[in-house]
């Protein structure tokens, strides 16, 4: 069996390696307003979930034992869509504080 010279491995490595580093600064080196559209776009999924949680809140039984809190989801969604807001519109240099989400929506 025919082996390449360990040059050639190591010239194979070294490339690797050199992409791998600047893929990596590529990464680090993100656009902001391709951040701040993604984020708009995130802003517009949670909105567009209103009319399901409405539809899941309609077909509640209202007798249930334990019940899913449909007001509390819509608070943290409004929480979570504010706080994505906020870091849009917020100058990048100041940390922000966020309310804790309630998380649990059973009663």
């Amino acid at each position: 069996m025919h082996t390449l010279p360990q040059s050639i491995f190591r010239i194979a490595r070294d490339a690797t390696i050199t992409t791998t580093m600047l893929c990596i600064a590529g990464f680090t080196q993100a656009d902001p307003d391709a951040e701040r559209e993604a984020l708009a776009r995130v802003i517009h999924e949670i909105q567009a979930l209103e009319p399901l949680i409405a539809t899941a809140e309609s077909q509640a039984l209202p007798d249930a034992r334990i019940r899913f809190r449909y007001d509390w989801l819509r608070r943290d969604l409004r929480r979570i869509r504010e706080g994505i807001q906020d870091h849009i519109d917020a100058p990048r240099n100041e940390p922000r504080l966020f309310p804790p989400l309630r998380g649990d929506y059973r009663q």
